[in-house]
């Protein structure tokens, strides 16, 4: 089915943008991929400035010492307590009985100072999706994010810190320097233990007598680069193991200035030269783990992998090899360009295939939600509606990120309905649902689609239905 113009601009919108806002059909209507391509060209493009948010570092700091100070709190009224009973003078007779009736005055928990720090970077990521016309390089942080993952189950207060430091100053920018950005940053070296990954012959491992982690290595290998069952061995994984002790985080216990940064600890490193993928890196320091990054970034096996998860997310669940090959090729060729890559991405026709295969994400749709309706949510409510579809944000089941194929979501149709419901019910004394069908499908919505949302028997049964359309459903 061949598309017309606005048809064009709104295919490009939801499969390479995060849905149309008001007005944006019309904004990119005349030439959809010269928009895509305009936006990779804007200054600051994907960054976030925002002087009330901590670095990583920072917010792992200032949560530690919350919860010190309130550890502390509860070890001192504990002790209050015992003293009291010491004395024989209880809580009930110091303290004046209210007179009957009187009401209790409610209680004023401190606010979780963690919980704060997170939701402000919640959201900072919801802004950041909202605000440009069509958020392609935003949608590409999303992923790269998913890619590089970590889960905020383990290290909350860094999670929004380390998408900001790690994957949107290079989202344009070269692979190997995401890689090395990721793979060096303190959540990432937290939530895959390689903080507490000790050489065997290093002077703290022959002292300590504690042992290497592999779990970096071997996610880095498996999932950033190479790919499973690809170029590496299991000896591989083991030296790179190796090559990679020493890296570690400062503690915020012993240093409240630089806790939560990277170091590298000479006494942590393995010594001696290491062959990873049949070349030997003898690098004494941490040169070591750059060199051997830098190598896998280049690595064709890396290409492979990269182009075909790329291919996956802006085509369909089993991309065309065509599509696959030329991202793979134009990887090698521009050294991990990631802004060549992109460009690929928008100028190849498989992307620009009228048939709508993906289906968007939970996030994707509650964003392209958002946006069709012109209202960000408060991080709070976001999170909950998120987390009951399924995909919480910054959480992760596991390193491998979330799924990107529609049988992992498939299923969670029924809870989508039940969102839409709610979105509806708040919105729909302001919007009509033909008008959001305009602006969020354009001419998209197939005939069937607007005949079933006018024969609704509510502005908020039309909403929902709008919501819920396939066409709506799908990128």
């Amino acid at each position: 089915m061949a598309l017309d113009a606005k048809g064009a601009a709104a295919l490009a919108l939801h499969r390479f943008g995060f849905g149309p806002r008001a007005g944006s059909i019309a904004a990119i209507a005349a030439d959809p991929r010269g928009a895509l391509l305009a936006e990779l060209e804007k200054p600051g493009i994907g960054q976030i400035v925002n002087t009330e948010l901590m670095t990583a570092a920072q917010s792992s700091t200032a949560a530690f010492n919350f919860r010190q100070e309130r550890q502390a709190r509860l070890i001192a009224q504990r002790k209050e307590e015992e003293e009291r009973k010491a004395s024989g003078m209880s809580m009930d007779r110091m303290e004046p009985k209210p007179e009957s009736g009187a009401q209790q005055p409610a209680a004023n928990p401190q606010p979780d100072f963690q919980q704060q720090l997170y939701f402000r970077e919640v959201k900072a990521r919801y802004d950041a999706a909202f605000a440009p016309e069509i958020g392609f390089v935003e949608r590409l942080i999303w992923f790269w994010s998913n890619h590089f993952c970590i889960s905020a189950d383990q290290v909350q207060s860094m999670a929004g810190g380390y998408e900001r430091e790690a994957i949107r100053p290079h989202v344009l920018g070269r692979f190997g320097d995401m890689l090395l950005a990721s793979a060096g940053h303190p959540a990432m070296l937290f939530y895959l233990d390689n903080s507490r990954s000790i050489g065997p012959k290093s002077v703290a491992g022959l002292v300590n007598t504690r042992g290497l982690n592999e779990n970096l290595a071997r996610e880095i290998l498996e999932l950033h680069t190479l790919g499973v069952r690809s170029v590496y061995t299991q000896e591989d994984v083991t030296s790179f193991a190796k090559v990679l002790t020493g890296w570690t985080i400062v503690p915020a216990a012993t240093n409240p200035e630089h806790g939560g940064e990277f170091i590298f600890l000479q006494r942590m490193h393995e010594p001696g030269p290491q062959t990873v993928i049949g070349k030997v890196y003898a690098q004494p320091d941490v040169a070591q783990g750059r060199a051997v990054l830098a190598d896998i970034a280049r690595h064709p096996a890396t290409a492979a992998h990269v182009a075909r998860k790329l291919a996956r997310h802006f085509c369909s669940d089993e991309p065309p090899d065509s599509l696959t090959e030329r991202l793979s090729r134009r990887f090698l060729e521009t050294d991990g360009d990631l802004k060549e890559i992109a460009r690929t991405l928008i100028e190849s026709p498989e992307t620009w295939d009228a048939q709508r295969l993906k289906l968007k994400r939970p996030s994707e749709w509650l964003i392209s939600a958002w946006r069709g309706i012109g209202a960000v949510p408060d991080a709070q409510r976001g999170l909950q509606a998120m987390a009951y579809l399924g995909e919480r944000m910054w959480r992760p089941n596991a390193p491998i990120g979330f799924p990107d194929v529609q049988s992992a979501w498939i299923d969670g149709l029924a809870q989508r309905l039940d969102i839409a419901n709610r979105i509806a019910e708040l919105v729909q004394e302001r919007i009509e649902p033909g008008d959001f069908v305009e602006t969020a499908l354009g001419s998209l919505a197939s005939a069937e689609t607007r005949q079933t949302i006018a024969r609704a028997e509510s502005r908020q049964q039309g909403l929902t239905l709008a919501l819920m359309a396939p066409e709506f459903q799908r990128r």
